[in-house]
């Protein structure tokens, strides 16, 4: 069975950080990305970065690049998301999600979330 679970979310400042963790299990190969998503209260949810595991691909939207540094644990097989420099924008909830055997834009499974909430 796959599951990723993510953690790390919270409450900080603007121009705070705050790191997101993802741990994935139950895939059968490493033919697969995960993605982080986000979606903010009324709006649509958007991807933020995404990490291929096999190919080491990676991607970042334009409103966080620069900003937010997408890495990977083999070793934990956990995807990290480290979010530096925080705007009240980045708020919302975070997921991460995996998607095969790319990055994609297409998730196939998700995490239940967590919250990051930034003040102003």
């Amino acid at each position: 069975e796959v599951k990723l679970v993510e953690s790390g979310g919270g409450l900080v400042q603007a121009g705070g950080s705050l790191r997101l963790s993802c741990a994935a299990s139950g895939f059968a190969r490493d033919d697969y990305a995960i993605g982080w998503f986000r979606q903010a209260p009324g709006k649509e949810r958007e991807g933020v970065s995404c990490i291929g595991l096999r190919d080491g691909d990676i991607f970042y939207a334009d409103s966080v690049a620069g900003r937010f540094t997408i890495s990977l644990d083999n070793a934990k097989n956990t995807v990290y998301l480290e979010m530096s420099n925080l705007r009240p924008e980045d708020t919302g909830v975070y997921y991460c999600a995996s998607e095969s055997p790319y990055c994609s834009g297409r998730p196939d499974y998700w995490g239940q979330g967590t919250q990051v909430t930034v003040s102003s």
